[in-house]
């Protein structure tokens, strides 16, 4: 067991802090892969040689370290590639490291639903379970044929792969500093879709005023909703941590003005189809940061367009002299 997959249980106005828990991870191994909002695998291969321990023994001092330095508890599964962490974190409980040796990997797999198998989306499992392939044992056992057939010839073979242990997957070293999060909880978990894009208004404006003080643009846009307390049987549900759902949008340029942020984000909630949800916070995170005077725009005659960049450009200087609050947010969408 090499491979450690971890879940910080960070509050909800707490996901800035982030990169200095990965930074605690870095302290054990370079090899760590930022998972925002909350999570990160890390790789312990020479972690275990340098330090005369196992990973499980080194996941029990990153927690410890976790509480005493940041005050946030985590959960942590283990195991010999980044495929079965994921799986492990997925039944691992908060305060014991879920761990699965190598030699165990199929066993464990075997009893768990096909929907806690990373990669596998709602549309996938509905089909498999219409055929009785609710379980990965039974995915395991089924010929590759039949899966090909019902999910396509490469997917069919990665779920094969995947359901009979073969972890193909490997830590990548990346950096949550290329992205900037903004958060918006709800007092209570909300059902008003007009609440839920209130708040998206509100995180998209914070998104933009960031990127424009630091001098950046984004091409991609995440959305992270989270629910509330669901039962267990919801893929992705740890105990009594809430579910959520993430979505990706690649931006058709890359931007940080406001307005173009809030449209995406507006877009990426939609597609989700909510139906009386109970939410309780969404998130955004502005990825693939770059240098604002190195990207390239399509140049617009839309004289809207331009009459709200520059009112845009006025009230960044009226939050720099007189604080953030000094714009409400909505002021540039009304």
């Amino acid at each position: 067991m090499t491979i450690l997959c971890v879940r910080f249980q960070l509050p909800s106005a707490r996901e800035a802090a982030l990169p200095a828990l990965l930074g605690l991870l870095e302290e054990f191994t370079p090899v760590v892969e930022a998972l925002p909002p909350d999570g990160a695998l890390a790789d312990l291969r020479g972690a275990e040689r340098y330090f005369g321990r196992s990973a499980v023994e080194l996941a029990s001092v990153i927690r410890v370290r976790a509480l005493a330095l940041h005050g946030v508890d985590c959960v942590i599964g283990a195991g010999p590639g980044p495929l079965t962490a994921r799986m492990a974190l997925w039944v691992a409980r908060p305060g014991v490291t879920r761990a699965v040796p190598e030699g165990e990997v199929r066993e464990f797999l075997a009893g768990q639903p096909v929907t806690a198998l990373p990669g596998v989306g709602a549309a996938t499992a509905r089909i498999l379970c219409e055929y009785g392939l609710d379980t990965l044992g039974r995915v395991a056992a089924a010929p590759l044929s039949t899966l090909q057939r019902l999910v396509g010839a490469k997917g069919g073979r990665e779920l094969h792969e995947k359901a009979n242990g073969v972890d193909r997957g490997r830590v990548v070293p990346n950096s949550v500093s290329r992205s900037l999060a903004a958060e918006r909880p709800f007092e209570r978990d909300e059902l008003d879709p007009d609440r839920h894009r209130r708040a998206l208004l509100s995180a998209a404006e914070e998104l933009g005023v960031r990127l424009r003080a630091v001098g950046k643009v984004c091409r991609t846009l995440t959305l992270t909703v989270r629910y509330a307390d669901l039962p267990r049987s919801r893929p992705g549900s740890i105990g009594g941590t809430p579910t959520s759902t993430t979505r990706s949008r690649t931006l058709k340029e890359p931007t940080a003005h406001s307005a173009a942020l809030t449209g995406a984000a507006y877009g990426l909630y939609e597609a989700l189809g909510l139906q009386r949800a109970r939410v309780r916070a969404v998130a955004l995170r502005a990825e693939a940061l770059g240098p604002a005077e190195q990207a390239s725009y399509q140049l617009t005659f839309d004289p809207v367009d331009e009459k709200v960049r520059r009112i845009e450009e006025v009230a960044d200087r009226v939050r720099a002299k007189f604080g953030p609050g000094a714009v409400k947010p909505g002021t540039l969408a009304a």
